[in-house]
């Protein structure tokens, strides 16, 4: 009897770690809620269950990951939100008029793109402008279809990896712009946009071995606020017939939380040039400028054409660049394993690389009243670096007044 109780001890451990070992297989990932968006990104990067034996590797990837994919945010947050602060509605005085202030132009402007005209000595300006972004690529690998390797595992002698992390990230951003332009000057206007933004997110982390998947993790953050303030001086140089040329002062204020991603922390100063050419039926506008105190050097750039069909109507056509010298790009990196031989690691990481990045635009504006201005837009990027949205929408609405 005492030989038969002996024999099941083994028994009843084997028994004990079957059981943990299904226990543990059926408790779910990882789940993390009610924090800063910084911080989701980082519990799902870090939140692995592949065993790469280099924890100090596995820890800087995965924090350059989360600063790219942080500065990523930022550097859309940081323009695409806030759109020309310059009124559709400019003014001259016309001397044949006896000093009465006219329209300097059919024309009610580009988005983007700035154009030389001022809004006129005592003509003001108020605006609000909603903006929709979901993103769904980043550095031209898709967020939501599960294809985002994180980390994996292969044999030196196998292309494939036996055992591989993804990531799945839906991000999106809401963002309402409250702007105010003030003319000084027949020659000097200065304006004030303030964003208020919603930043939602939410990821899982998911661990395929051998064809078998399981989620590692998953976490979800959402966040408002006050963004980053921006403030803008223009200056109208010269202004003969159909031609007109000016420069702008430009800058941002470090208003957004930081750690929620709704501002950089930054003073930022840009300075532009811009042209504009006025035509009986269409303009064109263009401008440069160089941005001083990002986290990146930045030289930015935008084109606009405008056709009036209607004195009432006025269609919008554009292209908004930006050349980012300091920013990186996502790549996957492979190493052999310290401890595991014919085994290496590919993680995903960030390299420092200048980036390009596109957009078009195309749009209407509708002069609803005497003083009201309505207008709706739609951007397209036409390059993949960075974050990418495959269309955002944006409707405005302005009322001017003054003179």
């Amino acid at each position: 009897m005492g030989g038969s109780t002996r024999r099941g001890r083994p028994a009843q451990k084997v028994s004990r770690v079957l059981i943990l070992v299904c226990v543990l297989l059926t408790v779910p990932g990882a789940t993390a809620h009610a924090q800063s968006i910084s911080d989701a990104l980082s519990f799902l990067l870090t939140n692995r269950s592949i065993a790469t034996g280099d924890f100090a590797g596995d820890e800087q990837a995965a924090n350059v990951t989360r600063d790219t994919i942080s500065s990523f945010l930022l550097a859309e947050l940081g323009s695409l939100p806030i759109s020309s602060s310059a009124s559709g509605f400019s003014y001259e005085m016309d001397p044949g008029l006896g000093g009465v202030p006219t329209r300097a132009t059919a024309s009610f402007g580009p988005f983007f793109t700035e154009r030389a005209l001022t809004s006129g000595a005592g003509h003001f300006s108020l605006a609000s402008t909603f903006q929709y972004a979901r993103f769904d690529r980043i550095d031209g690998r898709q967020l939501a279809s599960g294809t985002l390797v994180a980390t994996a595992s292969r044999l030196t002698s196998d292309v494939q990896p036996f055992d591989v992390e993804t990531l799945t990230l839906r991000l999106s951003t809401a963002t309402t712009t409250f702007s105010a332009t003030a003319g000084v000057t027949d020659r000097l206007d200065v304006s004030l946009a303030v964003p208020v933004t919603v930043l939602n997110m939410e990821g899982q982390r998911i661990d395929t071995l051998r064809g078998v998947s399981v989620q590692q993790a998953a976490a979800s953050a959402s966040t408002s606020g006050l963004g980053d303030m921006a403030w803008r001086a223009k200056f109208n140089l010269w202004h003969e017939s159909n031609t007109a040329f000016a420069v702008i002062a430009e800058g941002r204020l470090p208003t957004g939380r930081t750690e929620d991603l709704l501002g950089s922390g930054r003073y930022t100063f840009r300075p532009r040039l811009v042209v504009s050419y006025d035509g009986d039926r269409v303009t064109m506008n263009g401008d440069a400028g160089y941005v001083i105190g990002s986290f990146s050097d930045e030289f930015d750039y935008g084109m606009g054409m405008t056709a009036l069909p209607h004195p009432r109507v006025t269609i919008v056509g554009e292209v908004v660049g930006r050349r980012l010298s300091d920013a990186a790009r996502l790549t996957e990196v492979a190493a052999p394993h310290p401890r595991l031989a014919g085994v290496e690691t590919i993680r995903l990481t960030a390299s420092p690389q200048a980036t390009n990045r596109v957009v078009a635009v195309a749009g209407v504006k509708y002069n609803l009243a005497a003083a009201w201005l309505l207008s709706a837009n739609v951007s397209h990027f036409l390059s993949d670096a960075g974050l990418t949205a495959s269309w955002i929408p944006a409707v405005s609405l302005e009322y001017s007044f003054g003179g």
